[in-house]
């Protein structure tokens, strides 16, 4: 279709963020712009590769040798008894589609925010922002401290619920 890089968003599980990452920036990617996941533009952004991503592990393996051979991905990998922990990433949605489009040459930038379950409206906006300064929209050091008025979904605004009545308080 002519896309010469992709952008995939994504949140992550809290529950296996590095307890080392509690503080700081919030926002991860692994990128095909070199075999290990690194890229250079994420790292001047101040952005940590996932950790997790180790392109040598057995799901990550099995995921490229998949796509790449084209041959039928066998499910039964998945299926196994003797997952790991290593395992886990290789086999959410977003591996899928970072693999698929690697295969295809294309390079891809997979950004991640550790969100824990509930209300992720600010962690959602922290992702847009992110993208909006990984595609140059906006300066390295105004991620955050801008004050975009995002076009906010509406069904975002009755998920839980009406704000409570601040009287009672």
């Amino acid at each position: 279709m002519g896309k010469k890089e992709v952008v995939i968003v994504s949140s992550l599980d809290s529950g296996k963020m590095p307890r080392c990452d509690m503080i700081g920036q919030q926002i991860h990617y692994i990128s095909t712009g070199n075999v290990d996941g690194t890229d250079e533009r994420c790292e001047n952004l101040g952005w940590k590769k996932l950790e997790q991503y180790v392109p040598s592990q057995r799901g990550w393996q099995y995921l490229d040798s998949q796509l790449v051979d084209g041959s039928v991905q066998d499910e039964s990998f998945w299926a196994e008894d003797d997952l790991t922990d290593e395992d886990y990433f290789p086999s959410l949605p977003f591996a899928s589609l970072f693999s698929s489009c690697k295969a295809k040459g294309l390079k891809v930038t997979c950004l991640f925010c550790f969100c824990s379950e509930g209300d992720n409206m600010q962690d959602a906006l922290l992702l847009a922002e992110a993208v909006y300064k990984f595609i140059g929209k906006c300066s390295s050091t105004s991620l955050g401290n801008r004050n975009t008025d995002w076009a906010i979904p509406l069904s975002w605004k009755t998920v839980y619920g009406p704000p409570p009545d601040m009287s009672m308080f």
